[in-house]
């Protein structure tokens, strides 16, 4: 009997000792995984505690975020951490079905239940590297709200259907000229005929 009382202890205290809170303390990042080191109490630190994070998703959590370790096994030096989250900066309030993609710094990327996607980069440069092609596909428009619109190349127009370029446009409007007929001397005004270059 009390060989099957020390087997059950033992196993509920594998149990106990299988899950735990945590705060991390450092991050590793610059491996194939990520190392944490993770203060689980008052007298228990581990060091190396590989992160497991879902495919596609990378993030570096802050120093102080909660953390949940699983150990395998109930063994204390064999744990791996499943989740993590910063509370000061977590959005909150998110309505049911939306998410948000956000930095400690508070850029985010939100997908709403009713108002589209929402990019907000707090101030700061939003840049797309090493696309051959960019390609935005709006039913209605798209409008840009900037002081300053800047092009390193041509801005074609009608570009499917033989369009040209602004920089040609602007060949062609620098050197048009107008046919002017009637021409009098002194104070009269004579109005041109439209341009010889019509495109």
């Amino acid at each position: 009997m009390n060989d099957q009382h020390g087997i059950l202890e033992r196993a509920a205290r594998r149990v106990l000792l299988s899950l735990a809170r945590a705060l991390v303390t450092t991050v590793n990042d610059s491996g194939g995984v990520q190392m944490m080191q993770v203060k689980l109490n008052a007298l228990e630190t581990r060091d190396n505690t590989p992160r497991m994070s879902e495919f596609g998703l990378s993030s570096n959590p802050p120093v102080g975020s909660d953390a949940i370790v699983v150990f395998l096994g109930g063994d204390r030096s064999n744990g791996v951490v499943l989740g993590t989250v910063h509370q000061p900066s977590r959005p909150k309030n998110l309505a049911p079905g939306e998410t948000m993609l956000y930095s400690q710094d508070g850029k985010q990327i939100y997908l709403t239940a009713s108002g589209g996607i929402v990019v907000d980069a707090k101030n700061q440069a939003v840049t797309v590297n090493n696309a051959t092609t960019v390609t935005i596909k709006a039913a209605t428009k798209v409008r840009m709200e900037t002081p300053r619109f800047e092009c390193t190349g041509d801005v074609v127009d009608n570009c499917d259907t033989g369009g040209r370029s602004m920089a040609s446009e602007r060949v062609i409007f620098n050197g048009h000229n107008h046919d002017v007929h009637n021409v009098q001397g002194g104070g009269s005004t004579i109005t041109s005929n439209a341009p010889n270059q019509t495109e």
